[in-house]
């Protein structure tokens, strides 16, 4: 069976760097992007330029009806699903919990957490041997935040990444007996464009290796989890933090 795996906020970052790594392993790759067509395509034409299969699809995954029409589109071009990396999500504005309005809320929940299941809902229902599926596995990117708490800088951030390790933690058990495998990374601090320059070198003192992660050193422990070489992972957190707890 081929893998075809779906890489939301694949268009940059650790989700660009997840989506090419998966893409020279053999995956079949559904680049998702909410804006940027430019930098999905790129990383298209990359996958497709060493050999592999992708496509790019545009969907904010905060709208229901867009996330279904994405993987109604992978099943009519690549095939049937086996993997999904639940990576995209936003920062938010730096701010104290009060600080914060219902909608700053509303906008970020919705995108990090609300998207998120509806993303694992939808692939259960393609991957689930309940549901005549053939297996798979789920990955989502969380944060060491979960644990840190972003005290005075993102607290809601912190909230929507402890959301998807429950969700990992429960769906793991639900799905276990279903041929699906879902477990989460937790990244420290990555070198992407979402933090910022002046953040990723202030962090970088605090992280007992003395720098912050490559996005391709997050994408490894990904492709990791999607793999047959982690067959008897479910429900796991990988801290992927440099030493930083």
């Amino acid at each position: 069976m081929s893998n075809v795996t779906i890489v939301t906020g694949g268009s940059r970052g650790i989700g660009a760097a997840t989506a090419k790594l998966l893409g020279r392993a053999g995956h079949a790759v559904c680049v998702n992007y909410v804006s940027d067509a430019d930098a999905a395509n790129a990383v298209v034409a990359e996958i497709k330029g060493a050999g592999g299969r992708a496509i790019a699809v545009q969907a904010d995954t905060a709208d229901e009806a867009a996330v279904v029409q994405m993987f109604e589109t992978v099943d009519k071009e690549l095939g049937p699903l086996t993997g999904l990396v639940n990576n995209a999500g936003i920062n938010g504005r730096r701010s104290r919990v009060d600080e914060l309005s219902a909608d700053e809320i509303r906008k970020l929940l919705d995108i990090n957490v609300t998207g998120c299941i509806v993303c694992a809902r939808e692939a259960v229902k393609r991957m689930s041997t309940k549901h005549g599926g053939q297996g798979g596995a789920i990955v989502n990117v969380s944060s060491g935040s979960a644990l840190l708490g972003n005290p005075g800088i993102g607290v809601l951030y912190a909230v929507s990444k402890g959301a998807l390790n429950s969700l990992t933690n429960g769906l793991s058990q639900e799905v276990a007996g279903e041929g699906i495998r879902v477990n989460t990374v937790a990244p420290g601090m990555t070198k992407t464009d979402m933090p910022g320059a002046d953040r990723i070198a202030e962090q970088a003192k605090k992280i007992p290796m003395g720098r912050v992660a490559e996005p391709d050193e997050i994408a490894e422990v990904i492709a990791f989890l999607l793999s047959e070489k982690a067959s008897y992972m479910a429900g796991a957190n990988l801290r992927v933090g440099g030493g930083r707890l």
